[in-house]
């Protein structure tokens, strides 16, 4: 029995793994990138059956959804998207990352569409804006504005002007730029339903119209494959299903028995995810020029300094992800220019005011993007705008109050003071060593007080 027993371990059917991948509630970004192409390529290195990535996502960069999209239609073993739990969307890049997966699967009280691109750093509508940008808008407007007064004469003069070309979406004159994004993302998403058997029109008006579905809706319109109530149901649902992989295997699931191992993100991943948002950045930024501002004031701290930079190091490397409007950061860099100017030259709280305003406009110009959530919350800039005024100008009302006030040098500034009798009948104080005048009896050691100055001598009293 014990010699057998060997082989009926090695007969016996492995245990078969599936990985679970979570994006709760989180933009996609390059580190819900990596996250996803490391889960992927962990998997595959494991031979598990397949892959799960639960999804709650409202959106993100379009270049990192094309980065998951592209490994997960290149991926060596099925990949299940499964948007869960109840209450949970795939919206935007959401849309994207679940009509590329093999399986796609919705839970009870979920939604999937508004795939709109959202492009950070360069979303449609809304280009980034640089002085040059700018003045050249300037400029249209005007030719605008003389075009509006050519027509409206040739008009009185009985010529009927022609009309602008229209937009696709109904609006004003189309950007070229704007065009050109919308189209290829609409040829992506074309080619992703149809590589995966799954409706095309409906992917197409998702990304055109933003149209937007819930589960019952999705399965009825091939857009998704199952509802499932959590991931246990949806597991016993796909087993028995042949999937064809880019490579052109074929695979069989078999996932009633299968465990789910959850693969979390590292520290690092967490972290770096933190940091990619707009609130965090922004708050980050200016506790790093806070420190700065301190050090600069009070030389010698080392810390506030060291901490500020750290601070200010992490805020760049976010904005560099982050669709930052570089006119926005400067109006904010110049802002804490003079709030640090405010602390050497007196303007009476002039150069504060006009700062006040600078970092103001700012907050609101500094994230270019149309999505809701790359935002700045008004929430945090307001009180963090106000605090910073607020601060600058109390700061500025000691400075010239110590200013007007007369400050007294010399013996004249020794009145009052405490200082300690040494040997020969001479004080030290303030530094110094001087000869004094006293009605009592002094020994070397004794706390005496300045009461006036007699000549080059100090009169002082016992205390």
């Amino acid at each position: 029995m014990l010699i057998c027993l060997p082989l009926l371990i090695l007969s016996a059917d492995p245990i078969k793994k599936i990985s679970i991948l979570t994006i709760n509630d989180q933009i996609i970004n390059p580190i819900t990138a990596e996250y996803i192409e490391k889960g992927i390529e962990q998997a595959e290195k494991d031979g598990d059956q397949a892959i799960v990535i639960q999804l709650d996502t409202p959106g993100g960069l379009l270049s990192s959804t094309r980065t998951i999209v592209k490994k997960i239609l290149n991926a060596e073993i099925p990949v299940v998207v499964f948007v869960a739990p109840s209450g949970s969307r795939a919206g935007s890049a959401g849309v994207f990352i679940t009509l590329a997966s093999h399986i796609a699967a919705m839970a009870p009280s979920t939604n999937i569409g508004a795939a709109h691109p959202v492009e950070f750093g360069e979303s449609p509508g809304r280009k980034k804006e640089s002085l040059k940008d700018v003045l050249k808008s300037l400029r249209k407007e005007k030719e605008g504005e003389k075009k509006k007064e050519n027509q409206a004469q040739r008009a009185v003069e009985g010529e009927a002007p022609s009309p602008p070309l229209p937009r696709r979406d109904g609006g004003g004159d189309a950007s070229p730029h704007d065009a050109k994004i919308l189209n290829d993302t609409v040829a992506w998403v074309s080619t992703i339903a149809k590589t995966r058997g799954r409706n095309v029109d409906w992917a197409v008006r998702a990304v055109k119209e933003s149209i937007s579905e819930g589960e019952t809706q999705a399965l009825k319109l091939n857009v998704v494959d199952y509802v499932a109530q959590d991931l246990g149901e949806l597991l016993q649902k796909i087993d028995g299903r042949e999937i064809t992989l880019a490579s052109g295997k074929r695979v069989t699931l078999s996932t009633k028995e299968a465990v789910p191992s959850m693969i979390p993100m590292t520290m690092r991943q967490r972290i770096l995810d933190v940091l990619i948002n707009p609130n965090i950045a922004y708050i980050l930024m200016m506790l790093g020029f806070y420190g700065l501002l301190f050090e600069i004031t009070h030389p010698g701290t080392w810390f506030p300094g060291v901490a500020g930079l750290i601070c200010i190091i992490l805020a760049f490397y976010a904005f560099h992800t982050l669709p930052t409007n570089y006119a926005g950061l400067a109006l904010i860099v110049l802002a804490i220019a003079l709030f640090v100017a405010e602390a050497f030259v007196t303007s009476y709280g002039l150069l504060a005011m006009v700062g006040i305003v600078s970092m103001l406009l700012g907050s609101l110009f500094l994230m270019d993007s149309a999505a809701d959530f790359m935002q700045l919350s008004l929430k945090i800039v307001l009180p963090i705008v106000i605090a910073t005024g607020l601060l600058t100008l109390f700061l500025t009302g000691l400075a010239i109050r110590a200013k007007r006030q007369r400050s007294p040098v010399g013996a004249e500034g020794l009145v009052g003071q405490i200082g300690t009798v040494e040997a020969g009948g001479t004080i030290y104080i303030a530094g110094e060593i001087w000869e004094m005048l006293s009605e009592e009896s002094l020994q070397a050691g004794d706390k005496v007080r300045i009461l006036s100055m007699a000549g080059m001598k100090l009169k002082v009293k016992k205390i």
